[in-house]
């Protein structure tokens, strides 16, 4: 049960494309080819539907994407000019990072790019093409698309999280137009019942915009509504998908069409419900605007779709872990009022990503926790997924870098991550996911929402904080998911160089933190620092002119952790907004500008990249007189390729929405 299942890999590089601060890579799908025939069917035509959602995920991110996308692409398919000058070189480097970003800005740091090339060469450039080439539209749009890229003052920022400032007006993505952060706030509390004990995710699936007449209103996304022409194409895939499906996930599909073609989000709520209570389905996914990370105010959500199966032969962790998740839950070091009483439906398996889409495309994450919704979690339980062959293919492209040597001070630390590595971070995922998530109850009367801007980097922290005290806690030794204890102390000592030090090679120089798992690692690391300085749990240690952090205590580290995840789980429970506030802008947000500085020098001597992303497999019919005979599988090795082919064959809506 301690070690998962060889892979059997190709012979080809892991590493596809490196560009800026990002690496392509590829990953495979074992077990695809021994599917059932069924299943594989099901998968193709889920991957397709997971493929028509692209343009509504650029859209949301800032409302002129479309067009600065599109015009490049022409750009770059049209060109027959001089492709060897710097300033070629750099225009292709951009479009490559507004591609993997969904975007023209950082998918991390919500920076919007800086152009490395000027606006003569690009008008230059583009003036060189047959304007047909482009399109009425578009060469209408270029004097926008030029603003948009080459404008220092406008739309900084795709979710600006400053305290003190206007969140919705301040920030560039697409899920509101002409409203204030005030008046947004008005119009969702006006619209919810306090009294409701199953309440909507209001404004989930709707862009809010205020007419010329002062009317605020919402576009709800659905067949007929706005991102209609990508939302039928997701449907029709998904018809497909229900004609060679069975019961019960037929049903959970219908369920699914249902809410697209409503846009209830009572709809949604019932296609949770079932989806979550389906953990018999070998094949799986998730298709929709899910994750509210990228709305500064918690409550837009960006679209995604991940198509998976579960990895049978891989280890039976996250089946220990669900079949004791009422241990964990009463043994937590929570205030007993915030544990649930009787957990329900925690179902947790390690599965094998099939296909990227949306927001999960191509950075992903390597684990997952659903529905969101804090009542269905307590009525009907939640699914969580660890993925395994993504995870595989991270640990395949790092090996060798030299990044433990150089950050990581003591030798026995080093030793303890080589051995146990993935192991803890695979572990950590999983009790973060199944359980971390999913644990804990609200205070009656408190909804989930109180906690505003704070609210992803404190639901990240609390999920963290309970994989890393219990990953240290006996009873893994005990339950045979880990040989000893030393598997929680080898991640213990990279979460605190990660969350202290290295995740700062991810940041631009003068910046703050602003991402919500960035700023969720920081905070509970540096709260730890502080709150064991009198024990030097943590220490710096300056050595050879190089800085490092070291745990000198991982006991009493852990015990610190217990104390913070009590604190963290209170604030969620009562919906302590200002405690909330203090503890992520004294610990998560600011940066020291010396250390900074020395983390990015010697991050960029190794030459290796802090960002990741994939490039999708492809999946082929084959068919016989008519009737699909099977499905095969190939690994395509072009990054540039793909987003090309995925702009000419999966591009469904207009250039503005």
């Amino acid at each position: 049960m301690i070690s998962c299942h060889e892979k059997k890999t190709e012979d080809a590089p892991w590493i596809l494309d490196r560009f800026d601060d990002i690496k392509i890579l590829r990953y495979e799908v074992p077990g695809f080819a021994e599917l059932p025939l069924r299943e594989k069917e099901l998968i193709y035509y889920l991957a397709e539907a997971a493929k028509c959602g692209r343009d509504i995920m650029f859209d949301q991110n800032f409302k002129y994407n479309l067009p600065v996308r599109r015009t490049l692409e022409v750009i770059y398919e049209n060109y027959d000019g001089d492709r060897t000058t710097p300033e070629w070189k750099a225009l292709e480097k951009y479009l490559k990072k507004v591609w993997f970003a969904n975007g023209i800005h950082h998918h991390y740091s919500n920076d919007k790019f800086v152009p490395e090339f000027p606006k003569e060469y690009f008008l230059a450039v583009a003036e060189s093409i047959p304007v047909e080439k482009f399109g009425d539209e578009l060469n209408a749009l270029r004097a926008v698309v030029c603003e948009a890229i080459f404008n220092p003052e406008l739309y900084k920022t795709q979710l600006n999280q400053a305290e003190g400032q206007d969140l919705v007006t301040t920030s560039a993505n697409n899920y509101y137009e002409g409203v204030t952060q005030a008046e947004v706030e008005e119009f969702y509390r006006s619209m919810a019942d306090p009294a409701d004990p199953e309440p909507v995710s209001y404004g989930l699936n709707s862009k809010l915009v205020k007419d010329e007449d002062g009317t605020i209103r919402e576009r709800v996304w659905k067949v007929g509504g706005m991102y209609s022409p990508a939302i039928e194409k997701i449907v029709y895939w998904l018809e497909k998908a229900q004609g060679v499906a069975q019961e019960p996930q037929k049903a959970t599909i219908a369920a699914l069409i249902d809410y697209y073609k409503t846009g209830d989000l009572h709809d949604f709520d019932r296609y949770n419900i079932l989806w979550v209570r389906d953990t018999v389905s070998n094949v799986d996914f998730v298709n929709g605007f899910i994750e509210d990370y990228g709305d500064p105010l918690g409550r837009k959500a960006s679209w995604e779709s991940l198509v998976n199966f579960m990895d049978k032969e891989a280890c039976h962790r996250t089946e220990v872990i669900s079949e004791n998740a009422q241990w964990f839950e009463d043994h937590s070091p929570v205030d007993s009022a915030y544990r649930k009483k009787v957990v329900k439906g925690v179902s947790a398996k390690v599965i094998t990503a099939a296909m990227l889409g949306g927001d999960c495309y191509p950075a992903t994450p390597i684990g997952i926790n659903l529905p969101n919704a804090d009542w269905i979690r307590k009525e009907h339980g939640s699914k969580s997924v660890t993925i395994d062959n993504i995870t595989y293919a991270y640990a395949q492209a790092a090996h060798g870098d030299g990044f433990l040597e150089e950050f990581m001070l003591r030798p026995e630390d080093r030793e303890r991550i080589d051995k146990y590595g993935k192991l803890a971070d695979d572990l950590h995922t999983d009790l973060h996911e199944c359980l971390g998530h999913g644990s804990g109850q609200l205070a009656p009367g408190v909804k989930g929402g109180e906690l505003k801007n704070y609210t992803s980097t404190l639901e990240e922290a609390r999920a963290d904080l309970f994989g890393l005290y219990y990953l240290g806690d006996p009873k893994m030794v005990e339950l045979g998911l880990i040989p000893s204890l030393d598997v929680a102390y080898a991640e213990y000592a990279r979460y605190i160089m990660n969350g202290m030090m290295t995740q700062l090679a991810r940041i631009e120089p003068g910046k703050n933190v602003e991402e919500a798992h960035m700023r969720n690692r920081k905070l509970i690391a540096e709260w730890c620092y502080e709150q064991g300085k009198a024990d030097n749990v943590i220490e710096w240690i300056e050595q050879d002119g190089k800085t490092y952090v070291v745990v000198n205590d991982y006991t009493k580290l852990r015990e610190l952790l217990g104390r913070m995840l009590r604190e963290v789980q209170r604030i969620k429970s009562e919906g302590d907004f200002e405690a909330g506030k203090t503890l992520v802008e004294k610990y998560a947000v600011t940066v020291d500008p010396k250390l900074h500085a020395e983390v990015l020098t010697r991050y960029k001597a190794l030459d290796i990249e802090p960002y990741s992303g994939f490039v999708n497999p492809q999946y082929e019919l084959v068919e016989k007189n008519g009737k699909v005979v099977d499905v095969k599988v190939s690994y395509p090795n072009d990054y540039v390729k793909q987003m090309l082919e995925y702009s000419r064959d999966y591009s469904f809506l207009p250039n503005l929405n």
